[in-house]
């Protein structure tokens, strides 16, 4: 099981609990599942930069370019641009949650409960910010 299926599905189970406790959130929509393909794809182009920290991840669950410098010139733009896709990707995934479920008022909230997860599931030696400033895993 890749690492973004484990982290989807435990943030699933999860997420129910914490949003409304006792209900059940439908997260099996096809849009879910069309944002899942993506990140997954991505997933595979942005791992190399979290290992080597290029990328890191946010507090918030975000992702950010961590140290432009260690990316060759030529891979900075595109490199951005996945950057940035993965954290549109990120905000359409809870939109989708919520709007799946009839309460669109939830985004924030689903946000909050993923974006400690992200964190968690981050792969031993990856960049994350924390109170302090950037860590290492």
């Amino acid at each position: 099981m890749s690492l973004i299926n484990y982290l989807f599905m435990l943030v699933f189970i999860f997420s129910a609990q914490q949003v409304q406790a006792g209900s059940e959130l439908d997260v099996n929509t096809p849009g879910v599942q069309a944002i899942k393909v993506r990140m997954q794809a991505r997933h595979g182009q942005l791992a190399a930069y979290y290992s080597s920290g290029a990328v890191g991840l946010n507090m918030d669950g975000t992702i950010c370019l961590r140290d432009e410098a260690s990316v060759p010139l030529a891979a900075r733009k595109p490199l951005s641009a996945l950057v940035e896709a993965e954290n549109k990707d990120r905000e359409r995934l809870y939109s989708e949650i919520a709007n799946a479920n009839g309460h669109p008022e939830w985004h924030n909230e689903i946000r909050r409960v993923f974006a400690p997860r992200w964190l968690n599931f981050a792969q031993r030696g990856w960049w994350m910010m924390s109170d302090r400033g950037w860590i290492q895993k």
